[in-house]
């Protein structure tokens, strides 16, 4: 019997639309839309119990160091520029340990570099074996010349296998990449150890482009002498 019951098509469920007298009131609301207009209006509503309760219970003699350092823009406490929060020396030991970082992932990439390039150098550069043969006449020369030919040519015809030349391709792009980034670091370096030098005590003006003996896009700093004791 069940299984009849299921052969048996069954009339497809309709919600009850909106009646025409009334379409201009928009769509006919369903249970889930009760449902979730019912939990939003229940979350305002304990919102405004918790806030109502802390206004209840708020001290009002308490003090907190926010209320002096922050500032309110269209209603919402905002904190004040942290500019100065360190002072010169803790920026100079901070950017001294960012320049010791950079020096070290300088040397760690070179010492790699060092060590593709020798490999990349070995396999470029493998020894030729030569053999030296005697021949008591000139037709004997002449076979052996003739065998020692035709074992070059065979040695030739044989390729390279393709996942060899693959590796040898990646090993050279993973070689240029690690040069180029090198050159970034140390150019990041050098910004860095200015700015270190610029941090220090002792008078120092900029110089200008004519002043510069040889002109360069990058700024000249020129310090003061001063007599050391």
């Amino acid at each position: 019997m069940s299984s009849l019951k299921n052969a048996v098509p069954k009339r497809p469920y309709k919600e009850r639309a909106q009646p025409n007298s009334r379409k201009k009131f928009g769509l006919l609301e369903k249970h889930k839309d009760y449902v979730e207009r019912a939990k939003a209006y229940h979350k305002k509503e304990d919102t405004l119990r918790k806030l109502k309760e802390k206004a209840a219970f708020k001290n009002p003699d308490e003090f907190y160091f926010k209320m002096i350092k922050t500032r309110t823009v269209d209603g919402v406490h905002r904190p004040e520029s942290q500019v100065n929060k360190y002072t010169a020396e803790q920026l100079m030991l901070m950017k001294t340990q960012d320049a010791g970082y950079i020096l070290q992932k300088v040397q760690s990439e070179k010492r790699k570099i060092e060590k593709l390039t020798a490999t990349l150098h070995s396999l470029d550069n493998q020894p030729s074996n030569k053999h030296i043969y005697f021949a008591e006449d000139r037709e004997e020369a002449n076979e052996i010349q003739s065998r020692s030919s035709k074992g070059r040519s065979v040695a030739s015809s044989e390729a390279v296998p393709d996942s060899i030349k693959r590796k040898t391709i990646s090993s050279y792009k993973e070689l240029e990449a690690r040069r180029s980034r090198v050159s970034e670091l140390e150019k990041l370096y050098m910004d860095m150890t200015l700015q270190q030098e610029l941090m220090k005590k002792g008078r120092k003006r900029k110089l200008r482009e004519d002043e510069l003996t040889n002109p360069t896009s990058k700024s000249v700093y020129k310090w003061r002498a001063e007599r050391k004791r």
